[in-house]
């Protein structure tokens, strides 16, 4: 190869490589904070994967397809906000986000049938609600508090939630016991048929 031919060949692999470069980087997105899967229609990622999925493989969450969210997608739906009173501290506090219906809308979740929802959070703990009644309470999925984002390693990144001041079944029940169907640092929406 002479010279004039090497240095043309290093030019266009140096464009080139330029150009991927540009383009890895314009696709790199926000890290994924909720995930639904089970009887969902739309997807935008593949099967679960145990080499990668570690907190999912010790949640023993699997599935084939999934719809996932970032904090620009959540974002991007119509929020929300309620004013319970809390049990951390008794206070009331702002809650906003969009309402677990139009996540799982978005999701692409039929709306056909009896649909339980397992509602998975980073520490494991897991609450079922029937889709009926999480449309009942209005659930939302909470992502800010009293207008700030919720922390991981707080309430966050999203908390499964309703106003239960105002709902029946849980407004007379001791505060520590009106959020059992709510867990806080929810990262997976498993949807099945009941």
């Amino acid at each position: 190869m002479n010279k004039r031919d090497f240095l043309s060949a290093s030019a266009m692999m140096g464009l080139l490589s330029a150009g991927l470069a540009r383009t890895a980087n314009a696709a790199v997105s926000s890290p994924v904070l909720l995930t639904v899967s089970g009887e969902i229609h739309r997807s935008n990622r593949g099967p679960f994967d145990p080499a990668f999925d570690q907190m999912m493989a010790k949640h023993g969450i699997r599935f084939v397809k999934a719809f996932t969210f970032d904090a620009p997608a959540l974002q991007r739906l119509p929020a929300v906000s309620i004013r319970p009173t809390l049990e951390y501290d008794g206070g009331v506090h702002a809650l906003s986000g969009p309402l677990l219906e139009t996540v799982l809308e978005a999701a692409g979740a039929g709306t056909n049938g009896a649909v339980l929802l397992g509602l998975r959070a980073v520490d494991g703990y897991q609450a079922v609600v029937s889709r009926a009644d999480a449309g009942s309470y209005r659930m939302m999925v909470a992502t800010h508090l009293d207008g700030q984002p919720l922390a991981l390693g707080g309430l966050g990144p999203q908390w499964a939630v309703f106003d239960a001041d105002t709902i029946a079944p849980f407004r007379d029940k001791p505060l520590q016991e009106r959020f059992a169907l709510c867990p806080w640092g929810l990262y997976h929406i498993d949807v099945r048929r009941a």
